[in-house]
């Protein structure tokens, strides 16, 4: 049997070598890289760190509703408004009444002589309007009217003349006798028992029986004694005072009024007050020439 394989020769026989490693690669050269500019790197500022952001904070919520709830809408603002003023009105008027209180320490006989004293008043002026009526209706129906009207003319002379002191008066009322042993009296004291007098209802009013008492009286010191109207009065002062005679007892005799300051430390003196039936007045007042004052004419006319 022949072996059929072709013959090999020498030259084609391959090369058999030995395993070597693979040669290495060269290693790339590093790019040159730019030298720093120094005087870049001097201007250059160096960059922030940035801070971390805060929590948000967890909302209180009972906070936020107490503040809600002190937090006046209009309207309360309005009634909060009301309420004040109303409260001050309210202390204001209390202390008013507190101011005006004089009789929370008068005892209990002087307040009922007060209140009689009022009632009186009160019946006088009911008199009185009874009495402008009738004189209206008489006006009214007389078939004589000048007559009518004349003779209520006259009558308004003799009332305006009393109260203006021209004319004497007669009447019922009180005598008041002062005593001022040590002329401590001032006119200031005399001037307030005359105002004490008035309130009460006095229609005609002298003085020692000498100087009779208007409107326009003047009270001076002139020690000892007081000038009044420029005629000098002494002790012992006697007024003498037409009107309601309890009225003007009750007036004089008054808790803190005349007798009580005329007896009292500051003038040391004695006070009598006596109601009289009757009582005439005849000091006179010599009325002085107006000046400037005219009478104008009738607002009707």
């Amino acid at each position: 049997m022949t072996d059929d394989k072709p013959d090999q020769t020498p030259d084609q026989t391959p090369d058999k070598q030995p395993d070597q490693p693979p040669p290495p690669r060269p290693e790339p050269k590093p790019e040159p890289q730019p030298e720093p500019d120094a005087k870049l790197e001097a201007d250059a500022k160096p960059v922030p760190t940035p801070m971390p952001k805060p929590k948000p904070k967890t909302p209180n919520l009972a906070l936020r509703r107490l503040r809600t709830g002190f937090k006046p809408s209009r309207g309360q603002a309005i009634v909060a408004l009301v309420l004040a003023l109303v409260a001050c009105m309210a202390v204001v008027q209390v202390r008013v009444n507190r101011a005006d209180d004089g009789y929370q320490n008068a005892r209990r006989e002087d307040l009922i002589a007060i209140l009689d004293g009022l009632g009186q008043n009160t019946r006088r002026l009911e008199s009185e309007i009874t009495d402008l009526e009738e004189r209206k209706n008489s006006l009214s129906s007389s078939a004589d009217k000048a007559q009518t009207a004349r003779e209520q003319a006259e009558a308004q002379v003799r009332t305006l003349g009393i109260l203006a002191g021209t004319l004497p008066a007669q009447g019922p009322g009180v005598r008041i006798t002062l005593n001022d042993p040590q002329s401590k009296m001032t006119s200031s004291n005399l001037l307030d028992a005359i105002e004490e007098l008035r309130d009460a209802g006095a229609e005609a009013i002298q003085i020692n029986g000498a100087v009779r008492v208007v409107a326009s009286t003047d009270f001076v010191d002139d020690a000892p004694g007081i000038a009044v109207d420029g005629k000098k009065v002494t002790s012992p002062y006697v007024v003498e005072a037409i009107g309601e005679s309890h009225n003007l007892s009750g007036a004089a005799n008054f808790p803190g009024g005349l007798v009580s300051e005329v007896t009292g430390p500051q003038v040391g003196g004695t006070a009598e007050v006596t109601e009289l039936p009757a009582l005439q007045i005849t000091a006179l007042h010599a009325p002085e020439e107006h000046r400037y004052a005219r009478p104008a004419a009738s607002p009707t006319k």
